[in-house]
């Protein structure tokens, strides 16, 4: 791909999840009365909390598991997340930050022309699947950089990977297969 082509495929990561330990016991009920953006969900056996900056949603069980929800960032997932930790501290229990782990990352991209996806994905058959009555996107698989792309009719395509290092460069080369898949698409 050249680089012409890098300003149409605009890649926005829009959700990070990521997961942390406490490595101490949480009193939901305390969290729930003394905390602040708290919603407690006792049939569930967990809280939910939000910041406003970095904008997540967390959720946090007793045994000390929290899963962050709605960052658009590897860093923003991590500032955050201290940020929890840190609310938690200051209800008075001995929270210690550990295990992070940022564990998918969601990315949205528009290509510039339509995609017929029959056509997609009888061409590209051992990674690419299309079952129009269960789903209308097709689904494309690369196993080597463990992402999964869901490719729609009007050019959108979704990408979601676990995090690596280099996340941004993972989506980047997702997106372009894609867009060189599609192309192939369309020269037949």
């Amino acid at each position: 791909m050249d680089s012409s082509n890098d300003d149409a495929l605009d890649i926005i990561i829009t959700n990070v999840v990521a997961t942390f330990r406490t490595r101490c016991h949480l009193n939901l009920r305390t969290i729930a009365l003394e905390g602040i953006n708290v919603i407690y969900k006792p049939e569930v056996g967990k809280v939910l909390m939000k910041l406003r900056k970095p904008k997540i949603t967390a959720s946090i069980w007793s045994s000390g598991k929290i899963i962050c929800t709605g960052a658009t960032s590897e860093d923003d997932a991590k500032r955050g997340a201290r940020r929890l930790a840190r609310c938690l501290q200051k209800l008075g229990f001995k929270v210690r930050f550990s295990a992070f782990k940022v564990v998918n990352v969601l990315a949205v991209c528009s290509m510039p022309f339509a995609i017929h996806l029959i056509d997609f994905t009888k061409k590209n058959r051992p990674i690419a699947s299309y079952e129009p009555e269960l789903h209308p996107a097709a689904t494309y698989r690369i196993k080597s950089i463990k992402a999964t792309i869901q490719v729609f009719s009007t050019g959108s395509i979704t990408v979601t990977g676990t995090s690596h290092t280099h996340t941004h460069k993972h989506l980047h080369l997702a997106a372009s297969f894609t867009y060189t898949a599609g192309l192939a698409s369309l020269k037949d």
